[in-house]
């Protein structure tokens, strides 16, 4: 009982805290006129029109490493719009001018320097937003944002794969760096009611070699690491007289390529096995076709869709008995993609994950087209997606309601799989968010599932139930509590679901201190948490965790993490870790961990990760580091390696992953991006390399190399002959892609 009083203690005087603080932020929610442009704009980076000039520039606040501290240099924001566009300026003086990083020319990289961003909730929904940041080069990363800009299990709610055609100008000068962008109304889509639009706006900048970062409006670090970001906290902006135009983009594609596999020839039983060569030549026409019939509705359809410029996915060494999960990477699947969002637990389980699309059976089938419809209207966010491949077709039904307040809303989904034989999974789920008062939410789901080849004993059976109560603001005392419950029958045929049949608890509890002006500390935390899982069938313990935690953030930028992980495994059949066979049995074993994130002030950034302790019945030692560094600002070099030791009674074994990526840009246009990988659980090592030239937005060419390399070759205990070929397969591929405007 003693303890239950404590909890409420602290819980009232955080609600009390929160209060306080949701008064202070209302005026920003009253919106205020964004200027109409009284002239041209020649976006060249030189800011002296005189329609820049008859608006003043808004209030900045310096919000780290010490917030509210007297900003060491002068920076200046402007913002406005005529009938197609908004245009952002930023004055970004510097008494060093020679000490402004500016590191690389490649799009979206995130290289330690300094930069430029606009923050833009266009829906007004509190929720999403888009970002688009420059850096002293020209360079643009654009992506967009959800739930708030939450970090969720230590990673952000933003999509960096998602771009945009926008216009950006930069200039530097003996004064400093400055920045124009030019972002089309058709890009960032919202709701026009009596010839008026209402968005959250904000706009920032970092000072790379001093940690600074200037803020528009007023925003605090309590809100998280984010908080500069979170479209919740922006000022809402008032545009009037606004007629956007209803672009219609045609983007056709033409691809070419050539695909090597090796195969085996000829006959065991004669002794002349040998490995030869197949070659199968690709050529293939597509079409990529954007409308927006509205400002708040956008309409994307594709036919005989390819992905061959994406990315090669990051290898990773499953250290557990569940999947891996791998986000979605393809363009198509990124507009307003936070619309079809349903997450049901941790960071990976979800209702709907787009990567099943195109995948069946671990199995890569094409994709014949399809479209998708994402849009709001009023208080209601929707989407509806529909993909055609060989022998499936797979559709997506989305609502989300607001309710209450602009933090609350209650939502619906629908997913279908249908099979060119009859095959059908069908899943629908219902949830709901509500901010009763302050920074507490309160969330709830349900979700059911239907599939032919399953016999549900119930809805509970093929059922999941998610319930969380969160304290969402990181300064003070900050907790949640979660309970979950999947049936065993539960089975998503278009979503992702770790583990199933158990009932899960858990919670987060802890306090942050933001360091004073002078201190050499931005932060330090302490905080826990702890998850429990149990079998539905009879209530035992499957896993179990306790995890206390100390963070200590530098004002440089760079943070410590230590935390002590005390984990509990049931193991009913046996699995296998990087070759190891884990046998049936109870295990309790704890490790310890730590991670530095280095500043990104430094010439090299980066991180380094230790861990060390028991695993299961054996030990496990575990070593990162990903230093990453610009050799010029046309090539930067992203390195990582990462090996983990085991130790058990009859069997040590060691596991290295390592990776190469070079991002080299001759300018903003022409790019290369290479990236090597090795994995010696399965002794391989994979190249991805893609030449980029961007004539502009829509516009592309892509020369995209694919290879595996066997290193070990030798193949004396197999089938086949005994020399394994260098490669285990390779391809090349031209794409060039043209977009036009009507």
């Amino acid at each position: 009982m003693r303890s239950f009083r404590i909890i409420t203690i602290l819980i009232l005087t955080s609600l009390v805290a929160s209060a306080g603080n949701a008064q202070d932020l209302t005026q920003r929610r009253i919106p205020i006129d964004l200027p109409r442009m009284a002239g041209p704009i020649d976006l060249d980076g030189v800011i002296n029109e005189p329609a820049w000039a008859a608006i003043e520039p808004y209030p900045i606040t310096v919000y780290s490493p010490t917030y509210g501290a007297p900003p060491t240099e002068r920076t200046e924001f402007r913002a406005g719009y005529d009938d197609q566009y908004l245009y952002v300026a930023g004055h970004m003086y510097d008494s060093n001018p020679d000490a402004i990083e500016s590191n690389s020319f490649y799009r979206d990289s995130s290289s330690g320097e300094d930069i430029m961003g606009v923050v833009i909730d266009s829906y007004n929904d509190y929720e999403t937003a888009l970002s688009f940041i420059a850096n002293p080069n020209g360079a643009r990363t654009d992506r967009s944002i959800a739930n708030d800009a939450l970090w969720i299990l230590g990673r952000p709610s933003y999509n960096n794969d998602w771009n945009a055609p926008w216009d950006l100008a930069t200039q530097r000068t003996e004064e400093g760096w400055f920045v124009e962008m030019r972002i089309p109304f058709s890009v960032l889509g919202f709701q026009v009611v009596d010839n008026t639009a209402i968005m959250g706006l904000g706009i920032y900048r970092t000072i790379q070699r001093k940690n600074e970062r200037h803020v528009y409006p007023d925003n605090s670090p309590a809100w998280g690491w984010m908080g500069f970001g979170k479209p919740s906290l922006a000022q809402r902006v008032r545009l009037t007289d606004v007629k956007p135009e209803k672009p219609l983009y045609i983007t056709p594609y033409a691809l070419g390529g050539l695909t090597q596999t090796p195969i085996i020839r000829g006959s065991a039983q004669e002794g002349n096995e040998f490995y030869d060569v197949e070659e199968v030549q690709t050529g293939e026409l597509g079409l990529d076709i954007k409308y927006s019939p509205s400002s708040s509705l956008a309409i994307d359809l594709t036919a005989n869709t390819d992905f061959a410029q994406v990315e090669a996915d990051d290898q990773q060494i499953n250290l557990t008995r569940f999947p891996l999960f791998f986000p979605e990477k393809r363009q198509f699947f990124q507009e307003r993609s936070s619309t079809f969002e349903f997450g049901v637990g941790g960071f990976t389980d979800r209702l709907f994950f787009s990567r099943r699309i195109g995948l069946k059976a671990g199995e890569l089938q094409r994709i014949y087209g399809g479209g998708r419809l994402v849009g709001r209207m009023g208080g209601l966010d929707y989407g509806m997606l529909n993909m055609q491949t060989a022998d499936e077709n797979m559709g997506v039904f989305r609502l989300k309601q607001e309710v209450i307040n602009p933090f609350s809303y209650v939502g619906a989904m629908v997913t279908t799989r249908l099979g060119a034989l009859g095959e059908s999974n069908i899943a629908y789920g219902l949830d709901g968010e509500v901010r009763p008062f302050g920074d507490e939410y309160v969330t709830v789901k349900w979700a059911q599932t239907f599939d032919e080849i399953v016999n549900e004993g119930s809805p509970l059976d093929a059922g999941l139930i998610r319930a969380r109560w969160e304290h969402r603001k990181q300064e003070g005392f900050a907790y949640s509590a979660d309970y979950g419950r999947v049936g065993p029958d539960y089975l998503p045929g278009l979503g992702f679901q770790s583990r199933k049949d158990f009932s899960f608890y858990g919670g987060q509890a802890g306090y942050t201190w933001f360091g004073k002006e002078g201190s050499k500390l931005r932060a330090i935390a302490l905080g826990t948490e702890t998850e429990h899982y149990y079998r539905n069938e009879d209530g035992t313990p499957e896993s179990r965790k306790i995890s206390p935690s100390f963070m200590l953030g530098l004002n440089s930028g760079g943070f410590f993490i230590f935390s002590l992980n005390s984990s509990f495994e049931s193991i009913r059949n046996p699995f296998r870790v990087a070759g190891i066979t884990i046998d049936p049995g109870e295990y309790w074993f704890q490790q310890s961990e730590l991670m530095f994130r280095f500043p990104l002030s430094l010439p090299w950034r980066g991180s380094f990760n230790a861990s060390a302790g028991s695993f299961y019945d054996g030990r496990r030692v575990s070593v990162g580091v990903s230093p990453n560094f610009n050799i010029t600002s046309h090539l930067e070099v992203e390195t990582s390696y990462e090996i983990n030791r085991f130790e058990f009674e009859n069997q040590d074994l060691s596991t290295q992953l390592a990776s190469l990526r070079l991002n080299f840009a001759l300018n903003t246009h022409l790019s290369l991006r290479a990236f090597g990988q090795y994995n010696s659980v399965v002794d391989q090592t994979t190249l991805n390399a893609r030449i980029r030239y961007h004539f502009s937005e829509g516009t592309d060419l892509w020369i995209v190399y694919n290879a595996g390399f066997n290193l070990e070759r030798d193949n004396l205990s197999g089938p086949g002959p005994n020399r394994l070929p260098l490669y285990s397969g390779r391809t090349l591929m031209v794409k060039y892609s043209h977009r036009l405007t009507f």
